[in-house]
């Protein structure tokens, strides 16, 4: 039975509403009829409570940062780091002085991460020891590979110059391959970039030919521990047995960012780092499979011979000299601590747990497409980093490609990207899924379960339909702030052959 009310008037007077109230209901606000300041500062303030309402709904447009498996970033922490981080947001890391234990808590995070690079070292007091490597942490590892590249082309000049030598002409030798940060490093610092190039059956550096290329310009080569398109390993060992059997006096970086943190847990038997005689600096990335919110990353050299003093200065504080070398001066403390965090909380057990799991989904993953008809191109096995990079059969009757794909699952929310391959690779598409902590085998399967939908859809359409997506695609894509002065550039391997720069 429904309680009938009887309506009655009030005959109490209501308290007159306050021409300012404290705590607004945001959508009767005036604000939530008028659009949001894009270009111009608002003359007055907006209430707090507004404000983060109004960007919130506004962030809700974004992608779910755990279906996004184009990136290599971490999205997952826990809630006691978070809340360390969170803490730490105001520390400026660069103010020694008035954050020392932050200083040293770097100095932790560069000894413990040294350690599973096989960084080489005296156990001396001695801080001053010629001997020992050295390291730093940088805001990523596009930071990390710029100061590596800088410290090898400043000790090249220097060797030349003391020699009598031209030294206006370095190069540096390295896969078509690469991160797109190692072209900008290249051009910055005015390096000379000499390719070895992909083929369609090869996405690695080739090891003769990279040495073949080597000259009395070069001042290095970049080795990949987990090639972005394919997360394939190089062959770092390869390339320094050849540059010591032909007696060259050539280093090697190895840019570690995505394996650094994965190959010392799943293939620790894979000689790649600090045992290699040539290789003298590595980079590897905190935000990725160092598993902290980005960005942090680290860089190290074999010892201080191949970090030029020219290079350093000095930043007194408490009386002593902080040696520094960056980019960047002020930056957040956060991520160090938050990278701290992690190597206490997990230490080798937890990630060795970590990166066999996503080893295994990867390679589960891996079968499930093959079963679906794609060819594979990625290693499983612990082989190469936790990714499956994959490729549809050749099929001239097939309407649709990788980049048809991948529109159709981002309807389900999934950002799994399509690539044009590097260069010289017969402009071979491809897919690439990541695969990060927080990826589970549950999610896994109702991953597969959308590829069977998505491909049975595509496989329903008429060419009409395909053509109208694929025009859809190159009209619209994603929306982003882009200007138009700087569209169609021709320096970049992308402007030149058409190659994607993947997300990473």
């Amino acid at each position: 039975m429904v309680h009938l009310s009887k309506v009655r008037k009030s005959t109490r007077r209501h308290p007159r509403a306050s021409a300012v109230v404290s705590d607004p209901y945001v959508y009767a606000t005036r604000f939530a009829a008028e659009e949001l300041p894009e270009h111009e500062m608002a003359e007055k303030e907006m209430p707090a409570q507004v404000v983060k309402r109004m960007i919130k709904d506004e962030l809700s447009l974004d992608g779910n940062p755990l279906l996004n498996l184009a990136s290599f970033v971490t999205t997952y922490m826990e809630d006691e780091v978070q809340e360390l981080m969170t803490d730490a947001m105001s520390k400026n890391f660069i103010d020694f002085e008035q954050y020392p234990q932050t200083a040293h808590i770097q100095s932790r995070c560069v000894n413990m991460i040294a350690g599973l690079l096989h960084a080489p070292t005296t156990n001396s007091e001695d801080n001053d020891n010629e001997q020992d490597a050295i390291g730093t942490s940088t805001v990523g590892s596009s930071e990390a590979i710029m100061l590596g590249m800088l410290a090898m082309k400043k000790r090249w000049q220097s060797q030349r110059k003391a020699q009598g030598k031209d030294s206006t002409r370095p190069n540096i030798v390295m896969n078509s391959a690469v991160q797109v940060c190692w072209e900008k490093a290249a051009r910055y610092f005015d390096v000379e970039e000499k390719y070895v190039y992909c083929t369609d059956t090869r996405y690695v550096i080739d090891p003769q030919m990279a040495v073949d290329l080597v000259d009395e310009n070069t001042i290095g080569i970049c080795a990949i521990l987990g090639t972005t398109y394919t997360g394939q390993y190089e062959d770092v060992k390869g390339i320094n047995d050849l540059l010591k059997e032909r007696n060259i006096d050539c280093p090697i970086h190895v840019d570690a960012a995505s394996g650094g943190f994965v190959a010392p847990f799943v293939n620790p038997e894979l000689v790649w780092d600090f045992q290699l005689e040539k290789v003298v600096s590595i980079n590897i990335s905190g935000h990725k499979y160092g598993l902290v919110y980005p960005g942090v990353g680290w860089v190290f050299w074999r010892a201080p011979e191949y970090l030029p003093k020219e290079l350093i200065f000095n930043i007194n504080y408490l009386g002593a000299d902080q040696a520094s070398f960056t980019l960047n001066f002020s930056k957040g403390a956060a991520q160090v601590i938050g990278q701290y965090y992690q190597l206490l909380r997990l230490g080798r057990n937890g990630y060795r747990n970590i990166m066999m799991n996503l080893t295994h989904t990867a390679g589960y993953l891996a079968e499930e497409l093959e079963r679906l008809g794609f060819i594979i191109i990625s290693e499983s096995g612990g082989k190469g980093l936790p990714l499956v990079a994959f490729r549809l059969p050749p099929d001239e009757t097939r309407l649709f490609d990788e980049f048809a794909l991948a529109h159709s699952l981002r309807q389900r929310g999934w950002v799994i990207p399509a690539y044009t391959m590097a260069p010289h690779s017969n402009q071979l598409k491809m897919m690439r899924v990541v695969l990060r902590e927080d990826f589970s085998m549950h999610r896994c399967n109702l991953l597969v379960e959308d590829f069977k939908m998505a491909l049975q859809k595509l496989e329903a359409m008429d060419k009409k339909m395909v053509d109208k997506i694929s025009t859809y695609i190159k009209t619209h894509g994603t929306k982003m702030p882009h200007n138009p002065l700087y569209t169609n550039e021709k320096h970049s391997l992308q402007g030149k052959t058409g190659k994607s720069h993947p997300v990473c």
